[in-house]
């Protein structure tokens, strides 16, 4: 019986990830390098301001490990989302917004997001809330930039 109830326990408080289902995923030209690249314009341009370029594969290599190229782009505009934390200070979890582009096994460059509106379904958010639709509108928009097809 404990060790059933400690499952729950832990079951509880385990964080919520995102289902295959809350993914878009967008199919890219070229390397990840280059597609970052148009990304992070594509951002620049709209006038997001960019926080952090992680490079994971790079990471990876410090600890003398291998993975195949894999960027992350975290970014974002405080007017779309100072309204979200002011609803709920827990969208802060899920902002500034994050896009991955990385490369499949079959080398495959992909852009890949959450949906927002899936990410902040959980938290005390309004189900019209205007700021969701915008930032689905923007990421759909900067990664169909980005793809370069």
């Amino acid at each position: 019986m404990k060790h059933l109830l400690a499952a729950a326990v832990c079951l509880v408080a385990a964080p919520a990830f995102a289902s295959n289902d809350d993914i878009v995923k967008v199919q890219a030209a070229g390397d990840v390098a280059t597609t970052m690249d148009r990304l992070e314009e594509a951002v620049k341009g709209a006038g997001a301001t960019v926080f952090a370029r992680v490079d994971h594969a790079a990471g990876a290599a410090s600890v003398d490990m291998a993975l195949d190229d894999e960027q992350l782009l975290i970014f974002g505009n405080p007017k779309l989302g100072t309204p979200a934390m002011q609803d709920d200070a827990l969208a802060g979890l899920f902002l500034p917004l994050r896009v991955l582009v990385y490369k499949d096994g079959a080398g495959q460059v992909w852009l890949a997001y959450e949906d927002p509106e899936e990410m902040l379904d959980d938290l005390s958010i309004p189900d019209d809330a205007p700021y969701v639709k915008t930032m689905a509108g923007a990421l759909a928009k900067l990664t169909a930039a980005a793809a370069g097809n």
